[in-house]
């Protein structure tokens, strides 16, 4: 994997990844590749057995074979931002206006250059065929296998998913859940809103790809590098982007490019990133 030049502070940051894919020191000069196809993805989950569902969005961009992804709160991108997407060139949204498109274009352009491959550092990890819920306690348990943690342990959740607490609470590690829209766990649990004013107490983070889309990565990142805590993170937006920091605040990623496990009840593949960049 492609080296990024570092910021001041000796890691490389999100937005100097931007600048250097718009540079073209990634890859191919982003001004010569479109984004042919852009779409959203919208569900609305509520699994057998559970006591509350929750809904998803997520813009897809596609450079050649690649798609990229960002989540996005329902309802929050109109059909013209999809449409503007469809033809353009990748250097082109790289700068757009909407951060949404910038992180999903990113996470194209870095698939396209960089495919998921154990050339490219990533471990794949088959998720069985079975139902929604089937599928979501296996991605789970490969996520919360990722962190190195005696028993006794307090995780910061970041993107609450209600799989992710149950393999947590398999594992008799704590958790403190957060995520923007508050609200409580399948168990009850408050949801925080705050995540960084909740990482001091914590031992490790466990982290949403969808931060890169509400621009919480970045003060997660720094504060896991300064005080050398653990930060996986789970990644089905940027699911190419992060694995560029891994050794540099981010201790493993499982990547999840399009199409995710919610779509269809067949196998599926993740893709684990750990250890140092190459």
């Amino acid at each position: 994997m492609t080296a990024v030049r570092s910021s001041p502070a000796g890691a490389p940051t999100y937005e100097t990844l931007l600048r250097c894919a718009l540079a073209g020191e990634l890859g191919p000069d982003p001004a010569q590749l479109r984004v042919a196809v852009a779409f959203t993805t919208r569900q609305a989950v509520r699994h057998d057995g559970r006591g509350t569902g929750y809904r998803n969005e997520v813009l897809g961009l596609r450079v050649g074979a690649a798609v990229g992804s960002c989540a996005v709160e329902p309802g929050a991108l109109d059909d013209g931002v999809v449409e503007d997407c469809a033809g353009a060139g990748v250097d082109r949204l790289l700068r757009h206006p909407r951060t949404p498109v910038r992180v999903a274009a990113l996470d194209a352009y870095l698939t396209h250059v960089a495919p998921h491959t154990p050339a490219h550092g990533a471990r794949p990890v088959r998720v069985p065929a079975g139902t929604s819920l089937e599928k979501s306690r296996a991605r789970a348990r490969t996520v919360v296998g990722l962190l190195d943690l005696p028993p006794g342990a307090t995780v910061l959740v970041v993107g609450v998913v209600n799989s992710l607490l149950e393999a947590l609470r398999a594992r008799h590690l704590a958790y403190v859940a957060c995520d923007f829209k508050g609200g409580v766990t399948e168990w009850g649990e408050g949801v925080v809103t705050d995540a960084l004013a909740e990482a001091h107490r914590c031992d490790a983070l466990l982290v949403s790809g969808m931060t890169l889309g509400n621009g919480t990565f970045e003060p997660l990142r720094r504060h896991a590098l300064e005080h050398g805590k653990q930060l996986v993170t789970f990644a089905q937006t940027g699911s190419a982007v992060l694995p560029r920091f891994v050794g540099h605040g981010v201790s493993a990623v499982c990547a999840e490019p399009y199409p995710f496990f919610w779509l269809d009840g067949g196998p599926s593949t993740l893709h684990v990133y750990r250890g140092g960049v190459r």
